[in-house]
């Protein structure tokens, strides 16, 4: 894998000739992520919202199913991750490709708000700027550099266990997390960084013991089709008794990753793409290779969120157009090809001249590293 991120980590191959199939799995995520904060950052599922307001009208339903799919992008992402770190390793050239990606947007895109005054000054403020991981429990970031960390601990556990061992460890986990995520009148608490090791957990499991099962493309297309529809359908029916409880809980059954819906479609859609056959693509494979960038800049704070769905594309007031669906469509297509230009160009003018300067002094970086290392050993007596 060339990159360690999650929108990079399907690069395992030496040939620069890469299958494309993964490649359009994570464009069509990130579209379905930028299409879920379209709708859950710009307002328009606030109690005092125009949804709440009237759950069952057109435009509140195509709303609805058009946001409902973030946390599932999310699994899908992660899961591409374990699918192919599980056979990797982790480099200082990968850590600090992820880290520079991560700090050179919140920095950039922080001095640009508070220089036009957009968001005004606070230590606060400049402190989350400078700050790679400023929360670790539902920030996206934050939680995947920790995970991103015991990604070569989790290896050499699936590395130890049998195949029994490593299922029985799946059913444990799917019971503790999925099982109390769905059935919510016993709620678990879920840390996105424990969360995002059991999907490493399923995709190396997928990955690690191969199956007449795992490659039965018409299969895995009928179930994707399936769960698709249980959740419109999941998504309609809590409309409705909203309306109903006065309880805003459309999304009850895709609100979280770790929900039922939420882990099935994901499964599903990634065994999907895994088995179909698309060559190599040079411009799916390009714009692939910018959608953790996209993510990195349209979901990069709440100052960016208010600009882009309140201020830009005002999603609160196009909600009673007629032509509100496709202008949503459209401006969801326009962040995303926009975000992914912008990566691109940091690629080319930034990210590659930093990294072959990183790569020439990399041996030095972990020679002395590992001078340190060897005399806190020493110090410690550690074998």
């Amino acid at each position: 894998m060339n990159n360690g991120n999650i929108a990079q980590a399907g690069k395992t191959k030496s040939s620069p000739y890469r299958d494309s199939n993964i490649e359009l799995f994570r464009i069509i995520t990130m579209f379905f992520i930028v299409a879920h904060h379209y709708v859950v950052n710009s307002g328009l599922t606030l109690d005092d919202g125009p949804i709440a307001a009237n759950p069952l009208s057109a435009n509140s339903i195509f709303l609805l199913l058009f946001g409902a799919w973030g946390k599932i992008g999310i699994n899908c992402f992660v899961m591409i991750t374990g699918y192919f770190m599980c056979k990797s390793n982790i480099t200082l050239k990968k850590f600090i490709k992820l880290m520079g990606e991560i700090i050179f947007y919140k920095i950039t895109i922080g001095l640009i708000f508070l220089l036009t005054r957009y968001e005004p000054f606070s230590i606060k403020t400049c402190a989350k700027m400078f700050l790679p991981i400023s929360m670790i429990e539902t920030n996206f970031t934050g939680c995947y550099i920790i995970f991103f960390l015991f990604i070569p601990f989790l290896n050499i556990l699936i590395k130890k266990m049998s195949e029994k061992q490593h299922l029985l460890l799946l059913i444990l986990c799917g019971f503790t997390y999925v099982f109390f995520g769905t059935i919510k009148l016993m709620p678990v608490t879920m840390n996105y960084v424990s969360w995002f090791m059991v999907l490493y957990l399923i995709a190396s499991y997928i990955r690690l013991y191969p199956k007449k099962l795992f490659s039965k493309t018409r299969l895995w297309r009928t179930l994707s089709l399936v769960s698709i529809i249980l959740c419109v359908l999941s998504v309609i029916c809590c409309a409705w008794l909203s309306l109903k409880i006065h309880k805003n809980i459309w999304y009850f059954f895709v609100t979280d990753s770790n929900t039922f819906l939420a882990v099935f479609v994901g499964v599903c859609a990634f065994m999907f793409f895994k088995n179909i056959n698309i060559k190599y693509n040079a411009f799916i494979n390009a714009v692939a290779s910018t959608t953790f960038g996209i993510l990195m800049i349209h979901a990069n704070c709440d100052a960016m969120r208010r600009f882009l769905w309140q201020g830009g594309c005002r999603n609160i007031k196009m909600y009673e157009s007629q032509f509100m669906p496709l202008i949503a469509i459209g401006c969801v297509c326009a962040v995303f090809c926009i975000c992914s230009l912008i990566d691109w160009l940091r690629i080319q003018l930034i990210e590659k001249p930093f990294m072959k300067k990183v790569s020439i002094c990399e041996p030095k970086i972990i020679m002395w590293w590992h001078k340190k290392e060897a005399i806190i050993h020493k110090k410690i007596n550690l074998d």
